[in-house]
């Protein structure tokens, strides 16, 4: 029996690890190009988290107060777009550090729609109040009703 030599090819060729880097370095750009975002989004979750348990800390805060006394902030604010004396003193400081002032609107709310003006904030019913509780300069706020 005649032996036929085996080329068995152990190890990589110089031809494939040249592939392969190129490869990776081909990869890696976009990988690199989007961490940037991914670590901007992360951020920006984390402030939208700390700003969502402030004003739940706050709303519940208030919603813990007697109706007759929360009737009496909304009297005497005036308005539904005037802050009630239960808005932030002095900054509150996130669980990310930041300092926010949350402002609470009080205002009589408008359930039956008795006036005919399609408007929950003209009007009055007794034994029902508009509660909001906004971060000041911006757009993120809870809204709720609260009842005698």
């Amino acid at each position: 029996m005649k032996r036929v030599p085996c080329y068995n090819a152990r190890g990589f060729s110089y031809v494939e690890v040249l592939v392969t880097i190129v490869l990776i370095a081909v990869c890696l750009v976009p990988i690199m190009e989007a961490m940037p975002t991914a670590l901007l989004g992360v951020r920006i979750e984390e402030q939208l988290a700390a700003d969502h348990a402030a004003l739940r800390s706050k709303l519940e805060e208030v919603l813990a107060q007697p109706f007759t006394d929360l009737d009496a902030a909304a009297t005497t604010a005036g308005s539904p777009t005037s802050p009630t004396s239960y808005s932030d003193a002095a900054p509150h400081t996130t669980a990310d550090g930041r300092q926010i002032t949350r402002l609470v609107y009080l205002w009589p709310h408008d359930g039956d729609n008795a006036d005919g003006d399609g408007d929950p904030l003209t009007g009055i019913d007794a034994g029902i109040l508009w509660v909001k509780v906004t971060i000041d300069a911006s757009a993120r706020s809870f809204e709720t009703l609260t009842i005698w």
